[in-house]
């Protein structure tokens, strides 16, 4: 072998010398970086049982918490062979137990897609409706047409003078209350004045609205409507300052401090606590008065600020809303109201249950935007700006699967006022439970009666009996219906009765005052 062989050889050697200790001094300068990392961090000692928990969590091991999140996140981890026998895994099984979505055991409830596509429909379909009353009538609205609603002659204001003389009686039940508080009336007086304010609050529009031809039916609706309001106030007003003065009587024999003044710590943040019958003021009866509550309290929770944004949204909405509801009655309702003038007897069966049909759709959503106007907005509205803080004037009707439910849900504060001091006085005296209710419906359907056959001067009761038909309908939806059946019942009840009423007052007023001159 020659010299130049040799070299060669032993060049090669030394090649495969440095390509094998290569790795082996990789692996030595990540070990001493890793190490000289660690210097310079501290590090806690670990107690025997977190060591013992966590063996793997030691310099250069990976850490189980991130190997678990890696495969939730999708992420491939290090060093690890799971993920292969996973994906077979799941290639063997992709079943497991579970319900349909549609079923009630799922346990599923959103529903919100179902919801937007019967919103979607619900407008697509009366769309259609309203396209073709515009091609059939022409454009109906006219705001010089709603004026004339409220006045007959513009220089006589029957219902505004109404609204402005109930101030009289406002003032006699505040008055009647001080002399209560000071002595100078007896129980007995105070009792027999309230009495009489309040029976004249129920007679007196009436005989004004039916004496005088100069007041129109909405005008007298809205008239009595401000009146019956007042009247559940005074009364509220009169029986909250009574039990003021029974409580003060018996705490006073007992020398206890009256809860109708509350002790120190439950004043905070400053706010003023009125005492009885510190309360007996001008400024606190008409803020009752104005305030969204039929039911009087002394110290009313108040919001700590009016914010402007949302008092801002809410009178948007009502000018919004209160423009859409006299668009939509006169471009839809009116047409229809007047083409169903025709005497019933002139009619079969089916004509009258097509008639009733074609009312019931824009009735029911001129109702269904009435009550967003008139509990969401307006109610939000006065409450903002008067700082009321209960503001809970609705709950979920519309999930009701009873009728009594939607009755105690749909209109929060005439339920309460009923509750305070109607149904439990009279659960009080003995009376029972069906019986009491049954008094509240009797009193809801007077009430009923009196703001739509007033204003129209004719008595038919339709309102009234459509009140107490509720009782036996409430008493077969809960007996034979749940769920979702109660519920659809209760929908049915509310499309269909309402202009099954509207369109019997329209029939004995078109009797009444049209058939003689079309004869």
């Amino acid at each position: 072998m020659d010299g130049q062989s040799v070299q060669e050889s032993l060049a090669e050697l030394l090649t495969w010398r440095q390509a094998l200790e290569k790795p082996a001094e990789t692996i030595t300068r990540k070990r001493r970086s890793t190490l000289s990392s660690a210097k310079g961090s501290s590090f806690q000692p670990l107690s025997d049982s977190h060591a013992a928990a966590s063996p793997r969590t030691s310099l250069g091991d990976p850490n189980p918490e991130d190997e678990s999140r890696d495969r939730r996140e999708g992420n491939k981890p290090k060093g690890d062979k799971w993920r292969p026998k996973n994906d077979i895994s799941a290639r063997l099984s992709c079943h497991k137990t579970q319900q349909s979505l549609l079923s009630s055991s799922s346990g599923y409830s959103n529903y919100r897609g179902v919801l937007n596509w019967c919103v979607v429909m619900l407008v697509l379909s009366n769309a259609r409706l309203f396209l073709e009353n515009l091609l059939k009538y022409g454009v109906l609205v006219d705001p010089v047409q709603v004026v004339s609603l409220f006045l007959k002659d513009p220089y006589s204001w029957p219902a505004a003078c109404l609204v402005i003389v109930s101030n009289v009686f406002i003032v006699v039940a505040l008055y009647t209350e001080r002399q209560l508080s000071k002595g100078s009336f007896s129980e007995r007086v105070g009792f027999l004045v309230h009495f009489v304010n309040l029976a004249v609050m129920l007679t007196f529009p009436p005989a004004v609205v039916l004496v005088l031809p100069s007041v129109t039916p909405v005008g007298g609706a809205f008239a009595l409507g401000i009146y019956t309001i007042l009247f559940l106030k005074l009364y509220s007003y009169k029986d909250v300052n009574l039990w003021c003065r029974e409580l003060s009587t018996v705490k006073a024999r007992k020398l206890v401090r009256s809860v109708s003044c509350p002790t120190p710590h439950h004043f905070h943040r400053g706010e003023h606590k009125v005492c009885y019958p510190g309360n007996l003021t001008i400024r606190d009866m008409y803020y009752f008065v104005f305030a969204p509550t039929l039911c009087y309290e002394l110290n009313f929770p108040r919001s700590p600020e009016i914010r402007m944004s949302f008092l801002l949204r809410r009178l948007f909405e009502m000018f919004f809303f209160i423009q859409v509801l006299v668009g939509l009655t006169q471009q839809w309702m009116i047409p229809i109201i007047q083409s169903s003038m025709k005497p019933l007897e002139d009619m079969d069966l089916s004509r009258m249950t097509e008639r009733l049909l074609r009312l019931a759709v824009p009735n029911h959503l001129l109702w269904l935007m009435f009550f967003y106007w008139f509990f969401h907005s307006s109610m939000n509205f006065t409450a903002e700006l008067l700082r009321f803080g209960d503001r809970q004037f609705y709950k979920d009707w519309w999930n009701s699967e009873s009728v009594t439910y939607f009755w105690q849900n749909w209109n929060i504060p005439v339920h309460k006022w009923c509750l305070r001091h109607f149904y439990k006085p009279l659960l009080r005296k003995g009376f029972s439970k069906i019986a009491s209710q049954s008094a509240v419906f009797f009193l809801s359907a007077f009430f009923h009666e009196y703001l739509v056959s007033v204003p129209l001067r004719m008595f038919r009761l339709w309102a009234f009996t459509g009140m107490m038909a509720q009782l036996p309908l409430a008493w077969f939806v809960g007996r034979f219906l749940r769920g979702n059946y109660g519920n659809a019942a209760v929908w049915i009840s509310i499309i269909i009765g309402q202009p099954f009423a509207v369109l019997m007052y329209v029939h004995d007023y078109y009797v009444m005052h049209h058939k003689q001159e079309d004869v």
